[in-house]
């Protein structure tokens, strides 16, 4: 029997992980980069915090975990691919979302004005309000569809639909 974690399967599904979450993360420094000079970006522009890194590296432990002891749990290509397309999805929402606010798309929550920083309807803030939250949820969402990770899918779930719930009122009331 082959090595489950070096079969086609384990090394398609982590090599897409990684690819998404480099590209994720990347893509976002370098658009802040571009709409607010390298002079106003740090490394918090990658947007990687302790809670963050925490949920990738469980997410990655189930992986290894489940396709060691239950390799079948991720041979389903259907559901897999349903992953993938929600990565893409997820990423293409959020980075319309960015490119439309332009200078006025902040990875921070803004408390008190600025000129160039207002209220964005046009574009696809026309049909929703919280585009680059949607496009994140759908993506990382996605990123546990993919790896086919039924534990981290729920924890994924739960954990950002309370984030997201507990941080859109905030500039909302601002």
């Amino acid at each position: 029997m082959e090595d489950a974690l070096t079969s086609y399967t384990a090394i398609r599904q982590i090599s897409q992980f990684v690819g998404a979450v480099l590209f994720f993360h990347v893509s976002e420094y370098l658009l802040a980069i571009y709409f607010h000079g390298r002079s106003n970006v740090s490394c918090s522009s990658l947007l990687i915090s302790k809670h963050y890194v925490i949920a990738m590296a469980f997410a990655l432990i189930e992986y290894i975990v489940e396709i060691t002891l239950i390799p079948q749990w991720k041979e389903n290509w259907f559901l897999s691919n349903c992953g993938l397309v929600m990565i893409l999805v997820g990423e293409v929402i959020r980075k319309v979302a960015i490119v439309t606010a332009g200078r006025a798309f902040t990875h921070m929550i803004r408390i008190y004005y600025e000129e160039h920083h207002g209220l964005i309807t046009h574009g696809i803030y026309s049909i929703m309000r919280h585009p680059s939250y949607c496009g994140f949820f759908i993506w990382a969402i996605g990123t546990q569809v993919m790896l086919r990770n039924p534990i981290s899918l729920i924890a994924f779930v739960l954990v950002l639909w309370r984030f997201f719930f507990r941080r859109i009122p905030y500039p909302m009331s601002t």
